[in-house]
């Protein structure tokens, strides 16, 4: 237990040098390379007044290591500052926009990631049969259909016509939400099938290829007893690690399907943050993003120990 304890610490400790390489490269994109957005604010021709003015509001007349070091404050403290665009506090604005985001983002990676897991065990399973062969040929035609074609034919089909679903909108609140984002969660599912299908099939057909199963096909070992009991359990491994480095980016929810279902996300808010030249709010999703993938990174080497006990942190 303390060896465990003290690699979590040691990896904190670790990541802190990469927090602070992430921001400079942030700090570089959006303070150094991108263009002056005083200009962008005031247009062609402001005066000198108002540039001081608004350089002073936006803390551009800071110096530039001032300005990479309240990029780095407020990576630890989640403090950003005001948008530009709405004057809002982005923190309030994050919180705001969480909740939708992730009452859409969750419940749909999560059933989209076990129903996946569980149709490439019965594709594995039987491999070389009818089954297989109909599920791959199925994941090749939705892979090659547009994201775009699903959520309109759904939408128009299952939301206008057939009235099945909510066409648009989000209301807070549980049960309410579910209405507005049933629709979204299962054009994720849908889209998220074929792909990922594949891609556990392929790794779990490479665990059943492997020696020791071949060993136990030898002691006679039901293939059943063979996949649910060591294949399944080795090939965890991988899965975690494709699944776990996938979570952060849900907090940044889907930028498509809120945008098409007006769901008041942040991945709306990003796109409205990319048409309106709101760098705060752009650069307030990057570090989010890159702070929850190198927390993840982390978790994803503890959950490690839980699926395969051969596995120490040390």
């Amino acid at each position: 237990m303390n060896g465990n304890l003290n690699y979590i610490i040691r990896r904190l400790i670790y990541l802190i040098p990469v927090l602070l390489g992430v921001c400079f490269l942030i700090f570089i994109l959006f303070n150094v390379v991108a263009p002056d957005p005083v200009n962008m604010m005031l247009g062609k021709h402001p005066t000198a007044d108002q540039i001081i003015e608004v350089r002073e509001q936006l803390g551009l007349n800071k110096s530039l290591p001032a300005q990479y070091l309240d990029i780095v404050k407020s990576a630890f403290t989640f403090d950003f500052g005001r948008s530009w665009a709405t004057k809002q506090q982005i923190s309030t604005m994050f919180m705001n926009g969480a909740i939708p985001s992730l009452t859409l983002t969750i419940p749909a990676f999560f059933i989209a990631t076990f129903s996946s897991i569980i149709f490439a065990v019965i594709v594995a399973y039987f491999r070389g049969k009818g089954v297989d062969l109909f599920i791959r040929v199925t994941c090749i035609a939705m892979m090659s259909i547009s994201s775009l074609v699903y959520i309109l034919v759904f939408q128009y089909f299952l939301a206008y016509k057939w009235g099945l679903f909510e066409i648009s909108g989000y209301e807070y609140g549980f049960p309410n939400f579910l209405y507005y984002v049933s629709l979204p969660i299962l054009i994720w599912v849908v889209l998220s099938l074929g792909p990922d299908i594949r891609f556990y099939r392929t790794l779990i057909l490479d665990e059943i290829y492997q020696d020791y199963v071949r060993t136990a096909k030898a002691k006679g070992l039901s293939e059943r007893t063979i996949m649910f009991k060591h294949v399944l359990r080795n090939a965890m491994i991988p899965i975690v690690t494709y699944t776990v480095v996938q979570l952060p980016f849900l907090l940044l929810g889907s930028l498509l399907l809120e945008s098409f279902f007006s769901i008041p996300g942040l991945g709306d808010m990003t796109i409205s943050a990319l048409n309106a030249s709101d760098f705060p709010v752009l650069k307030a999703m990057s570090i989010v993003s890159a702070v929850a993938y190198i927390i993840f990174t982390l978790i994803q080497d503890i959950v490690y120990t839980v699926v395969d006990p051969r596995i120490k942190l040390q």
